[in-house]
């Protein structure tokens, strides 16, 4: 047992760490980091270095638990600010455009199979759960590729996207759990009951994340802990108690958890800077479990035998589907422009989402041609963030909705952060020949009102600076100021005309 486990870590570390090294080689060239875990998974399964692993529960369990934790930290992260403006258009999506898209696409799935494969009996309710287990945009995607490419977008547009794709995955669980009854269950099911069963958990849910968030708030703040380092590991927990907790309430977890993220994020709680750092790690190393996991069930060779028929239904749903959807139930929405509804569209990643429903479709062991539908799922999903994940900037940049980024960069010399309440604008200076040309004393230096320089590393030393302090070349300076403009005449004061800060709201 001892050595199961030690080898076991020995090719875990191995592919977390091998999975870390291929994302930044690929994210240079513009390749999405989950498809690229996804592909280190694949390549080290049973058809490539032989790793077997054909657990279908554990990997339920895993994929559960790592969804759980990154909506969780994708709704920790999302403000109410941004949100708020779009709150309709991001509902209509998250339940009228999914129930729409699976509709639609289900009902092209079974023409198509009938069409092309007759023999293989796809019914009429299996190509609805196939489409069920697709038709939402996938959370652990749309926030891992807008927000590791840093993509500026106008019009709101990246908080519409990600309130679509943080509340929508309940309403597919939902019709991927219903048709999934309705199969097992033939024809004793009441349409009518299980219907107002999926109303109730998604109220349930809502209510449940809200309440639950506003409560651990409380808690938080009221619970003194001599060792800081516990409050993270608390926000964490808080999160998978409220997943659970639902749960056993009859209500949706998943809603119920990114609702509770919004509720947590949006307030203040002690230690909240380093509690969201750490959520947001957490929530990388999840999506790198998730997507590594996914690959090693696969089998590669399974999928030559859909590969047609997925890429069809994949340029359906890309080219005719999503773009149907998404015009119709904004269209009562008529300050979203065209362009806008146009990258909308285009923004319909799927990821690991699909291919965990679809994983439950496997577990259950009842569902005729579930591995079909697996197999099927995984290829959509490969094609959706090889097409749609590779060019969301081009495309955005193509519609005139991408605005230049903003010069934030994370600091090299000084790990220095403030409470969000806090509004400042922070930057390195780094001493040149040229810049101590405007004076070798601190306080000769044109640094305009509002500018402080609050420390000095010279060498591997740092020191407090005062108004007499002689500066060297090679000196690193971090200066703060309470708005960006008296940073950009900071700068051109001393010569410096490319330049980079980092902002604190």
């Amino acid at each position: 047992m001892v050595i199961y486990t030690e080898i076991l870590l020995l090719i875990g570390s191995a592919l977390f760490f091998i999975s870390m090294l291929v994302g930044k080689a690929g994210s240079r060239f513009g390749v999405p980091v989950l498809l690229l875990f996804l592909l280190v998974g694949m390549i080290f399964g049973s058809d490539g270095f032989g790793l077997e692993f054909e657990n279908v529960k554990i990997a339920g369990t895993i994929s559960s638990i790592c969804l759980c934790i990154i909506l969780f930290s994708g709704g920790l992260d999302t403000k109410f600010r941004d949100i708020r403006p779009v709150i309709g258009p991001g509902l209509m999506l998250a339940t009228v455009g999914v129930l729409m898209t699976a509709l639609l696409t289900g009902y092209f799935i079974y023409w198509l199979t009938g069409l092309m494969y007759p023999t293989l009996g796809i019914t009429l309710l299996t190509a609805m759960l196939l489409a069920s287990t697709f038709s939402s945009t996938d959370s652990a995607s749309v926030f891992g590729i807008l927000r590791s490419k840093g993509l500026i977008l106008k019009n709101d547009l990246r908080p519409l996207l990600e309130l679509e794709s943080g509340s929508n995955d309940p309403m597919a669980y939902m019709l991927t759990i219903m048709f999934m009854s309705i199969i097992e269950s033939g024809n004793n099911i009441n349409v009518g009951n299980m219907v107002l069963t999926v109303l109730i958990q998604l109220v349930v849910g809502a209510l449940a994340g809200y309440l639950f968030g506003r409560i651990s708030v409380k808690i938080i703040n009221k619970i003194r802990m001599e060792n800081n380092s516990l409050y993270p590991i608390l926000l964490l927990t808080v999160g998978l108690f409220i997943y659970s907790a639902t749960y056993f309430l009859k209500g949706n977890g998943y809603l119920a958890v990114y609702i509770a993220g919004l509720v947590i994020g949006n307030s203040r709680f002690v230690h909240k800077r380093t509690s969201m750092r750490f959520m947001d790690g957490v929530a990388w190393m999840c999506q790198i479990l998730l997507f590594i996991t996914l690959g090693l069930l696969v089998n590669p060779s399974e999928l030559i035998d859909v590969l047609v028929p997925a890429l069809i239904v994949s340029a359906f749903l890309i080219f005719i589907g999503r773009p149907l959807v998404v015009f119709i139930t904004l269209a009562p929405f008529r300050k979203i422009a065209f362009k806008d509804k146009l990258y909308v569209s285009w923004v319909g990643l799927r990821g690991a989402v699909p291919i965990i429903f679809a994983i439950m479709t496997l577990a259950s062991g009842d569902i005729p041609h579930s591995r079909w539908i697996f197999n099927m799922v995984f290829v959509i999903t490969i094609v959706s963030l090889l097409v749609q994940g590779t060019s969301l900037p081009a495309v955005a940049r193509w519609l005139g909705l991408a605005e230049a980024p903003p010069k934030y960069k994370a600091f090299e010399d000084f790990d220095v952060e403030f409470a969000e309440e806090i509004k400042s604008a922070m930057t390195e200076i780094h001493i040149t020949k040229e810049t101590l040309g405007y004076g070798k004393n601190l306080i000769e230096m044109p640094f305009p009102d509002k500018t402080l320089v609050v420390m000095v590393k010279r060498g591997d030393q740092y020191f407090v600076p005062t108004g007499q302090t002689e500066l060297h070349e090679g000196d690193k300076l971090l200066v703060i100021s309470d708005d960006e403009s008296a940073l950009k005449e900071t700068y051109e004061n001393i010569g410096i005309y490319d330049y980079s800060y980092q902002k604190n709201n």
